[in-house]
């Protein structure tokens, strides 16, 4: 096997060549000798290293590696203060950055690593610059290969061993081959040369130390007693982060380095109450609070005990969800199966789980919508399922509509809800079927935790005061009449389908009352200049024209955009459920950005899962009665984002008539309920803001302007 027989290059440049495929593979795969200075060193560093050294391994090759500490300013200062503590801080540094295997390649590669130390055939050695007591970085980037017939090859460049090297960045790579010419035979030499006095410590620029023995040690905890023959070498090179789609023996569901719920105490306790409440029970997070995560690392650590003889099946409900849990499950080493109408999956449901019960697989998982679940189809393979199923939940409170309690299925011996909100409004029945089947609540971390310790931003809270128009507040009275008529008939029974229709309408006007309008205007105007915005809307509609009763009503929605583009000339878009999964992340990279987009217009679509951290200013035109809607809309606010320090929130709340007006001396008690429904939502804010006084003023205005000060209190009638 010589390297005469494969062409080579004398430059691999980014864009025009493909160093994996033209370069490493194909030399590699004749090699028996590979020498490497790669600069830093990290686990994801030798993960790299191992792309394309296991036909090398098959040959009988040897490996010879030269790292680098990286060092913290921290380090460096402590050297300065006791130089005796050198390889003390050197063997820190490296252990720092050892990260744990994010996929079954990953710890594939890592496992063929730690066997060739066992077996003495890969060694490492730790390189710096000394200097005055200080030490400093050595990071020249060469490699030097060999083959049976000594021919060599050398090369250098920018080219560091990492993925973002391989794929991303704009790299050069210079290649010199020892039997072409006689300027490449020199080169060579030269490079040769040079690893030669690094590797003997005989570069008087340079201190090479052995590698310390507890990075060994902890290299030698990734190996197994075999390697899989059964991976490609090709695969083990060219996919370096997707897991496996057939999960291997004891890899489903595990905790991948990059994520710690040491950092995070509250998750790691839900996640152990959780075991021992036999694996039934509720996580009842605010938004930020890391709800997916707990819910992964809870899956983790039964899988682990269960010897990973488990199928799961995670809900989500809306398609935007499942995808966005795609992600975080890969993570986990887990390839799920996808099901909702985009995807060709009912077949491959029903093969998986008939695998499952034959123990052709010891485990498997699932992820769908709620209606694929729902699904006759769905509930008839999954019942007759024995054995170990897990039942994952997100945005749970939906799972208590009478429609999905036929589908709380008895076999699923395990099962996990995720809400930050689980009580369903006025729907007891509902939410009680909820804690019979999910058992209770593991952790309760609340809006309020997840502001004080830091998840959520915090955030400066004004309300904006309209009113209803003299003919929206007598529409308003009198749908309030009627539905008092109906429910005086219907005491003794649940809320009739005629008043619940007049509820929402009455609910209709209150969020498409026509003074938000040029209230929103007015008190956006001094933004329109900044980016990072969202415009909640009602899904209701308003007068195109308010002056004008022959006008035809359109959509807020479609109202606040003409306000904000057209009139304010701000770059702004919707964001509904008419676009597209694709359009939506076009839609928030652009937003994120800010130079092509500074406004977000949205009614109900970013209610439920959708991340979009860098809002800043908010704009609540509408919010129903349900805390469910008006707690998830200012987490969607309050998410963390880079140089986000504060967020804030205008809310528009709405009263019966203007506060300098005459009082009602008739239908008092109808408008009291209005100002009581708002004051609700009112007094949730103020409690968190860092701007209490301000709304502690209205509040007063309006208790002085009904006399509520006098009659008692917060008894507001009807």
């Amino acid at each position: 096997m010589s390297f005469k027989d494969i062409e080579i290059k004398t430059e691999y440049r980014s864009g025009k060549s493909n160093v994996i495929g033209d370069f490493y593979i194909p030399v590699l795969s004749h090699a028996v000798k590979y020498q490497r200075a790669v600069g830093f060193f990290s686990s994801t560093a030798l993960i790299q290293i191992a792309r394309g050294i296991s036909e090398l391994v098959s040959n009988g090759g040897k490996i010879q590696l030269i790292v680098s500490p990286r060092l913290s300013k921290e380090d460096i200062y402590a050297i300065k203060t006791g130089y005796d503590r050198r390889e003390e801080i050197i063997n820190n540094a490296l252990m720092r950055e050892f990260k744990e295997p994010t996929s079954y390649f990953d710890s594939e590669r890592l496992n063929m690593l730690a066997t060739l130390i066992a077996s003495d055939r890969l060694d490492i050695k730790v390189a710096f610059t000394e200097d005055q007591n200080q030490l400093g970085i050595y990071h020249e980037k060469m490699g030097l290969m060999y083959d049976s017939e000594n021919n060599v090859i050398a090369f250098s460049g920018s080219t560091n061993e990492t993925e973002n090297a391989f794929i991303s960045n704009y790299e050069v790579m210079d290649v010199y081959c020892s039997w072409q010419s006689d300027f490449e035979a020199k080169k060579v030499e030269q490079k040769e040369f040079a690893f030669h006095l690094l590797w003997t410590n005989a570069d008087s620029e340079v201190t090479i130390i052995d590698f310390p023995q507890v990075a060994i040690n902890k290299l030698l905890t990734y190996k197994r007693d075999v390697i899989d023959k059964t991976v490609d070498h090709e695969e083990l090179i060219s996919k370096p982060q997707q897991p496996s789609t057939i999960i291997p023996k004891n890899v489903f569901f595990r905790v991948p380095g990059s994520v710690s719920f040491d950092d995070h105490p509250y998750q790691l306790e839900a996640i152990n109450k959780w075991i021992d409440s036999g694996s039934i029970g509720i996580f009842d997070m605010a938004t930020g609070a890391g709800k997916t995560y707990t819910a992964l690392g809870a899956l983790s650590k039964l899988s682990e005990k269960l010897d990973d003889q488990l199928g799961v099946i995670i809900l989500c409900p809306y398609q935007h969800l499942v995808e966005q849990w795609i992600d975080d499950i890969n993570k986990f080493n887990v390839t799920p199966l996808v099901c909702y109408s985009k995807y060709d999956w009912k077949k491959k449901f029903k093969m998986l789980v008939s695998d499952f019960k034959l123990g052709v697989v010891k485990n498997f998982c699932a992820i769908m919508v709620n209606a694929s679940y729902s699904m006759p189809y769905v509930q008839e393979i999954l019942s007759s399922v024995k054995g170990n199923l897990c039942l994952v939940v997100d945005e749970a409170h939906n799972f208590g509509s009478k429609r999905l309690q036929l589908c709380m299925l008895p076999n699923f011996k395990y099962r996990l809800a995720l809400s930050a909100t689980l009580e369903r409004h006025h729907d007891e029945e509902g939410t009680n079927s909820l804690y019979n089947y999910f058992g209770q609540k593991c952790i309760t971390f609340t809006l309020d935790d997840a502001i004080h310790q830091g998840f959520l931003t915090p955030y400066y809270y004004h309300p904006i005061v309209v009113s209803l128009d003299e003919d929206e507040l007598e529409e308003y009275i009198e749908i309030t009449e009627k539905v008092v008529n109906i429910l005086r008939k219907n005491r003794d029974y649940d809320l009739p389908k005629s008043a619940e229709m007049l509820l929402i309408k009455r609910a209709r006007i209150i969020a498409g009352a026509r003074n938000k309008l040029s209230a929103l205007k007015a008190v956006i105007e001094p933004y329109k200049n900044d980016n990072n915005i969202l415009v909640y809307c009602g899904a209701t509609k308003v007068s195109s024209d308010s002056s004008d009763d022959t006008s035809e009503e359109i959509r807020q929605i479609e109202k606040v955009v003409d306000i904000l583009g057209n009139q304010l000339k701000m770059r702004v878009s919707m964001f509904t459920s008419n676009e597209d999964p694709q359009e939506r992340e076009r839609i928030k990279d652009s937003f994120a950005e800010g130079k092509m987009l500074q406004a977000l217009v949205a009614i109900k679509c970013l209610d439920e899962g959708v991340n979009i951290p860098g809002i800043r200013t908010a704009f609540i035109l509408a919010s129903s009665t349900n805390p469910k809607e008006y707690v998830q809309r200012r987490g969607r606010v309050l998410r963390k984002a880079d140089g986000k320090d504060y967020a804030v929130i205008y809310d528009f709340i709405t009263l019966p008539r203007p506060l300098g007006s005459q009082a009602p001396s008739t239908n008092r008690d109808y408008e009291l309920t209005l100002f009581k429904r708002e004051k609700e939502r009112l007094d949730d804010f103020v409690r968190l803001c860092e701007n209490p006084s301000e709304s502690y003023k209205l509040i007063d205005e309006i208790n002085e302007y009904y006399q509520l000060n006098y009659i008692g209190g917060n008894d507001y009638g009807i």
